[in-house]
């Protein structure tokens, strides 16, 4: 997939506080360019801007901000489910959730060069996610975390490894509850990378993160 970073790739995923009552001057808005800002000085592979309640005019708006900040350098933009805005924004794909459409109509419309990503919360969500020509899957949630309660209980590492053993080599990204602390496991357990939004929520301790987890990933090769 020459779409995805090497292994160990990483994945900020922005955290949906925005409302539709944010525009381009609020605060919210100011923050999440900072973060991508951040994002790129610290070489995060991926950034997603998961931003569901935002109005689309301003929605796009962001993107089109954040895609000037990211052109020209290692760091690859999607935004969350809405393809369209994503091309004419300028950004480099988009990240489909279940209930989005699928990757195949989205290849179909937007071409070989749009990077797609794709939730799954299970191996026939991931098989379909890649062979319906998505570039990669989000898996999980593998560990317990507020923001995924609604797809149910952790997959576990188990189910990962299992996932991404499965799939290999379609690359396989764990989220779901993921930290400083236990990133070497889920790339131990065979993921290429990891996804999060509260672990990479915080602009200073980018750089070090990633520093970490590129290290961990070097010392303990899967």
């Amino acid at each position: 997939m020459p779409h995805v970073p090497a292994a160990p790739a990483t994945c900020l995923v922005s955290d949906g506080a925005t409302t539709p009552a944010t525009t381009p001057t609020s605060d919210d808005f100011r923050r999440l360019l900072a973060l991508v800002r951040a994002a790129t000085d610290a070489r995060i592979d991926l950034v997603q801007l998961r931003e569901k309640q935002l109005r689309p005019r301003v929605l796009y708006e962001l993107a089109a901000r954040a895609a000037e900040i990211t052109r020209a350098t290692p760091t690859r933009l999607l935004v969350n489910d809405r393809a369209d805005v994503a091309r004419a924004a300028g950004a480099d794909g988009v990240h489909l959730s279940t209930r989005s459409l699928d990757a195949r109509a989205v290849r179909r419309t937007f071409g070989e060069e749009f990077l797609i990503g794709v939730s799954a919360h299970g191996l026939e969500e991931a098989r379909a996610a890649r062979d319906g020509g998505a570039d990669f899957a989000l898996f999980g949630p593998v560990f317990d975390t507020p923001s995924k309660r609604q797809y149910g209980a952790p997959v576990g590492l188990k189910r990962l490894a299992e996932v991404a053993r499965a799939l290999a080599p379609f690359p396989v990204l764990a989220i779901g509850g993921v930290t400083r602390e236990n990133a070497p496991r889920v790339l131990q357990a065979g993921a290429r990378g990891v996804a999060a939004i509260r672990l990479f929520s915080e602009p200073e301790t980018l750089g070090g993160l990633v520093a970490e987890i590129k290290r961990g990933a070097q010392a303990n090769p899967t």
